[in-house]
């Protein structure tokens, strides 16, 4: 008997234990009052209130040409998308937080993805920082689909990278009305909806450390 309730605490324990992962967040616009930067604040608020290291950046701060093959074959992949990789390397997780254009992500969104699978350092295999820590994602829009087209189409293109991305997602919908005075996300169903993907993204992000 002693013998089974020694065996239950165990992964609570070594759960307790473990190193809270850094985690990075990652807005895919940047566009001056953007919804979809207005939840990567709202999601960097809610890691912080859950006791976790968390940077959020602007990907204006790593500009980056539109792909192409004959570019990198004449100079190299831009140190941008080093910088770039570097960062997301430096975290255990990544939350990327895409607008939809036209029902995928935008071409920021996936260019930046584009340029960073192609950043190869020595002694590790291509597209290594994908495989190697865990991804969520979330959408905010002023519709009813909250982005949920954008958020199926970039679970592909990470899963194309060989990411594990969480299960759940976060699709902000009727996001003009989503916040209070404050900017806090004032519905019970979307703050509990953000608390259950931050769970679920620490616990992957432990797993894989």
């Amino acid at each position: 008997m002693s013998g089974s309730v020694d065996d239950a605490l165990i992964f609570p324990i070594a759960k307790l234990l473990m190193a809270a992962p850094k985690i990075l967040i990652i807005p895919g616009s940047l566009r001056t009052g953007s919804r979809n930067a207005k939840l990567a604040a709202a999601a960097a608020d809610a890691f912080v209130q859950a006791g976790v290291d968390v940077t959020r950046i602007s990907l204006g701060d790593f500009t980056l040409p539109i792909y192409d093959g004959d570019l990198q074959a004449r100079s190299g992949v831009p140190k941008n998308a080093i910088s770039l990789k570097q960062m997301m390397a430096a975290h255990h997780g990544i939350l990327l937080v895409t607008p939809e254009y036209n029902s995928s992500v935008p071409a920021l969104v996936k260019n930046s993805i584009d340029w960073v699978s192609r950043v190869q350092d020595p002694n590790e295999s291509r597209g290594q920082v994908f495989r190697e820590r865990a991804f969520a994602i979330a959408s905010a829009s002023e519709g009813r689909l909250g982005g949920t087209r954008a958020l199926a189409a970039l679970r592909l293109i990470l899963s194309a990278c060989h990411a594990t991305v969480i299960p759940n997602q976060l699709a902000l919908s009727f996001a003009d009305d989503a916040y209070d005075d404050m900017d806090r996300l004032r519905h019970a169903a979307d703050i509990e909806a953000m608390r259950a993907l931050v769970r679920q993204l620490v616990d992957f992000a432990q797993r894989m450390m």
